[in-house]
């Protein structure tokens, strides 16, 4: 942990991206109470202004996740188009709720206020990859790909 910290000056501007590298070398993607305190320690700040901002941002959980992350767009461009009726889809194929990691712990389905991407709405990330102009059908084979990805390699 303590290496990861300091490859960034200790500085609070540092902080997001910090979080980033100690969620991102969890096996269980998320932000361990460890490595909030060694944020807070490495920068001489309060752990409740580390947890306020790992808090604030959806990027980041406090909670145990899966492998991959999938966020469904729900801005109004992507209700619009749909993105209701995909996250039923999505509840079902995954046999998960919102919020919730799959049995293979493979997978936490979550929401996004907005992915930034309304020209192809309705849309959804599964960990950095976009997909966009999604139907029911390409939801199913977008995490279908990811599983055999996951599978071969």
């Amino acid at each position: 942990m303590k290496e990861l910290l300091e490859r960034y000056p200790a500085s609070t501007e540092n902080m997001l991206e910090m979080l980033h590298d100690l969620q991102d070398a969890e096996p269980k993607n998320y932000l361990t109470a460890d490595a909030l305190e060694a944020v807070a320690d490495y920068l001489s700040i309060p752990v409740s202004e580390v947890v306020s901002t790992a808090t604030f941002y959806s990027m980041y959980s406090l909670k145990p996740r899966g492998r991959h992350i999938i966020r469904l767009c729900e801005s109004p461009p992507c209700q619009l188009l749909g993105a209701e009726s995909l996250l039923e889809l999505l509840s079902e194929h995954l046999n998960v709720k919102l919020g919730e990691t799959t049995e293979d712990e493979a997978f936490t389905l979550e929401v996004s206020s907005c992915l930034g991407v309304c020209g192809v709405a309705p849309a959804m990330m599964i960990d950095e990859e976009v997909h966009g102009n999604l139907t029911k059908a390409r939801v199913v084979e977008a995490i279908e790909a990811v599983r055999r990805d996951d599978a071969t390699g």
